[in-house]
């Protein structure tokens, strides 16, 4: 496979773990994340990785045309991640609006990963 393809599967993989630690470290936790050695680096790893992906994947949905997606999907997902790498780590921060963004990207990220494994495949 692709750049792309290991890039959008590299972020399912960190929406699950920003998720993880929503639900496991956050919500659990007595006092704030710190930010300098949590926090950051975090969401740095996030931010660099969706900085990568968001043009590759808004040429490759205009050029391929993949049904339900659309490009003002990839940059609302992509600005919905790098959200993300910061508010997991909040306690102030509603489950619903965490759950809901969360669902949201997955949704985006799952949708052109399997839409290029379809277009491998033909």
């Amino acid at each position: 496979m692709n750049h792309l393809y290991t890039l959008t599967t590299e972020l399912i993989a960190d929406i699950d773990e920003a998720f993880h630690i929503y639900k496991t470290e956050t919500k659990t936790r007595e006092t704030e994340a710190d930010f300098f050695t949590e926090v950051k680096p975090f969401a740095d790893r996030i931010h660099f990785r969706v900085k990568d992906w968001e043009p590759l994947a808004r040429d490759w949905v205009i050029a391929n045309k993949p049904k339900y997606l659309y490009p003002i999907q990839i940059k609302t997902a992509a600005e919905n991640i790098g959200y993300l790498g910061v508010y997991v780590f909040q306690k102030k921060m509603k489950d619903k609006r965490i759950t809901e963004m969360v669902k949201s990207v997955l949704y985006v990220l799952n949708q052109m990963k399997n839409q290029m494994t379809e277009n491998e495949n033909q």
